[in-house]
């Protein structure tokens, strides 16, 4: 399988941060990453804090066969391995963020996605059976406030 890569390149207001072969489902990922991209970096990590104490639900729009709606929106679920990791991975390219010295409030998540990882066999009882194996790519990127800037000019002003 082809490991793709984010095609455009990464300037001086962003970070990255890559996680390969975590041993969480894709399903599940695909899902989760569409649901925090283009939110602030804040935001998604509270998102998933809630998703692991089971108070926010992720919506299931893509891999529905057969799972069960849940209040105020159509079919959910609470992923707590891969929101797990997902956070984790976060927190590493909130890391990479500050190190590079962006400010961690004014982080966007810009890019994520998640990608099928290599098959690895498992043994089990009867059979042998696919690992599941997931590929996650993060880019976040600084955006500046308007208000911080509008802030400073009235207080030139005065």
């Amino acid at each position: 399988m082809t490991n793709y890569k984010y095609s455009s390149g990464i300037n001086e207001n962003s970070a990255k941060a890559i996680g390969l072969s975590l041993p969480i489902s894709t399903r599940q990922s695909i899902e989760i990453c569409s649901f925090i991209r283009g939110k602030k970096l804040q935001d998604a990590k509270k998102i998933l804090e809630s998703v692991l104490k089971k108070k926010t639900v992720i919506p299931f729009k893509r891999f529905t066969n057969g799972l069960g709606h849940k209040p105020g929106i159509a079919s959910g679920r609470y992923p707590q391995n891969a929101s797990e990791q997902i956070l984790k991975m976060l927190k590493s390219v909130e890391a990479n963020a500050q190190f590079k010295g962006l400010s961690t409030a004014d982080l966007i998540i810009k890019h994520i996605i998640a990608q099928k990882g290599p098959n690895v066999w498992r043994y089990g009882r009867q059979k042998r059976r696919h690992a599941k194996k997931t590929h996650i790519e993060v880019i976040v990127e600084e955006i500046k406030t308007k208000h911080k800037d509008e802030k400073k000019v009235k207080e030139d002003k005065k």
